[in-house]
């Protein structure tokens, strides 16, 4: 049973500690930040994007180019009290599905996996009611990422889109990716007309594949996030999804047990030292924070494992080769689970929307022919990640 939504409240404070870059140990703590460097590179070329160049069209969407202000800086981030609106949603989804809309209307609802991803057209989510956006809120919970077509989100004035997303929780502010220019709680994924980056990358490297749970470091990670599609490759640039709630189910009630009362450190050090070697910026002080390896959803109550190897860095408690063998366990059960995966292949006018609390993902970077990548994230702020007792 979910607990009740006074148990999502947080009045923690987060660890803050001033940034020291240290190049000697750049190459040990970067990780996968060549990953990053091909998602979320530090610099734009203007002239390609504004007016076309290399055999490519110039951007449809120039309000949307990512931005970088090296004087742009935030305070720590203060606790606040989110309920999740998923909580009064009237689970038959009558104003996300009203039943006239499901005879003769072009509805469709596909369910890519029995577990996980579900596509649906012909609802338009700029048309929901607030009992909508609550049941829509559910059905992400129970569905893990849902990819709506055929979208009018894109063509919105940014500041409605902001607002659309506040319905879910406080809006995130990231500290060292790029932004639309004004918009700070805007996050801007853009691969550039003719960038051929990845051609370098693989030249050292055999994958693009990184699994992470957006910015987990944080004291109130994200809940229901939002991304949409600008434009795309005509064939490639999907975006892979695991289900961390099968993958715990799928764990034997020992190990579950054994896994019970565990925390693990998320660190946002790594990304802001990356960010700054690279000649980027960092908005806010990085901190680190703990959360228990086995969260439970505040709405469905279900249990998912919580730890990636973007953003994770030890088991509290644990020598560091006892937390690295079972965290390289945790993280190859989820990589490998293509049995509790998705893959959303993006179109025109799609929004994704998933939850954060119980999947991670990965874009793959697999297309070599030049062609713009460029998507918009919103990202409300959840609880924070808390754990209730085991339960064979």
């Amino acid at each position: 049973m979910a607990p009740h939504a006074e148990e999502t409240t947080t009045s923690s404070t987060e660890n803050v500690v001033p940034i020291a870059v240290n190049p000697a140990k750049l190459a040990a703590t970067l990780g996968d930040d060549k990953n990053r460097q091909i998602l979320f590179p530090l610099k734009l070329d203007k002239e390609a994007e504004l007016q076309g160049k290399k055999g490519q069209a110039p951007a449809k969407y120039p309000h949307y180019l990512p931005t970088w202000d090296p004087n742009e800086k935030y305070p720590p981030l203060e606790p606040y009290e989110h309920i999740d609106p998923g909580h009064k949603a009237d689970t038959s989804y009558p104003d996300l599905f009203p039943p006239s809309s499901l005879v003769g209307s072009g509805v469709q609802v596909t369910h890519l996996t029995p577990t996980i991803g579900t596509e649906i057209r012909g609802i338009q989510l700029t048309s929901l009611s607030e009992a909508g956006k609550s049941q829509l809120a559910h059905l992400v919970a129970t569905r893990k990422v849902v990819a709506f077509r055929d979208q009018d989100f894109a063509d919105l004035p940014i500041s409605e889109a902001l607002d659309y997303g506040r319905f879910f929780g406080r809006l995130h502010i990231h500290p060292t990716a790029g932004i639309a220019e004004g918009y700070p709680e805007t996050l801007i994924v853009h691969r550039g007309a003719g960038d051929d980056s990845v051609d370098k990358y693989f030249a050292g490297r055999t994958s693009t594949v990184a699994w992470h749970s957006d910015v987990s470091y944080e004291a109130q990670t994200p809940a229901l996030t939002f991304l949409y599609a600008l434009e795309k490759p005509s064939v490639g640039g999907d975006t892979l999804f695991a289900d961390a709630t099968e993958a715990y189910r799928r764990l034997s009630p020992a190990f579950q047990e054994r896994l019970h009362g565990l925390k693990a450190v998320h660190s946002a050090f790594e990304q802001a030292s990356g960010s700054l070697a690279r000649g980027g910026i960092v908005r806010r002080e990085p901190v680190r924070n703990e959360h228990p390896i086995v969260r439970t959803h505040p709405v469905t109550g279900e249990k998912a494992i919580f730890v990636n190897p973007g953003f994770t860095r030890e088991i509290v408690g644990l020598k560091k080769e006892e937390s690295d063998a079972l965290l390289k366990f945790l993280y190859d059960h989820l990589a490998f689970g293509a049995d509790f995966q998705a893959r959303i292949k993006w179109e025109p006018r799609t929004v994704v929307i998933w939850d954060n609390r119980v999947t991670q993902h990965s874009a793959l970077v697999d297309w070599t022919n030049g062609e713009r990548r460029h998507l918009a994230r919103i990202t409300p702020q959840g609880e924070r990640p808390f754990e209730t007792p085991f339960a064979a």
